[in-house]
């Protein structure tokens, strides 16, 4: 029997994981709120927002406010449970740790 839960790919890298947990609290943010938070480079953002996009975890809409592009990224439902199953796939792993401590 495997203890462990596989932890989702798509969610397991530190960029990702940041864009996917605001968006978790925020439900929605502009891409300069998720650059400013994450303090990444805006480049590596784009990419990782697109992967998120193309596993279909988060909604990318793309605007023009007084002729300047504008993008909002939103959670989906099924980024939301991807997210919860990554944390639950994580407290297995901390539980079979904190049963090895006692």
């Amino acid at each position: 029997m495997n203890l462990f839960k596989d932890l989702d790919p798509v969610l397991h890298s530190q960029l990702r994981l940041a864009i996917i947990s605001l968006l978790m609290r925020e439900r929605e943010a502009e891409f300069t709120v998720i650059k400013e938070r994450t303090r990444a480079s805006a480049g590596n953002i784009s990419v990782q927002i697109n992967k998120l996009r193309d596993a279909g975890y988060i909604e990318v809409i793309k605007l023009f406010r007084d002729n300047y592009p504008h993008t909002v990224c939103k959670i989906t439902p099924l980024g939301s449970k991807a997210f919860d199953r990554y944390v639950q796939s994580l407290q297995s792993y901390l539980s079979v740790s904190d049963k090895k401590a006692s």
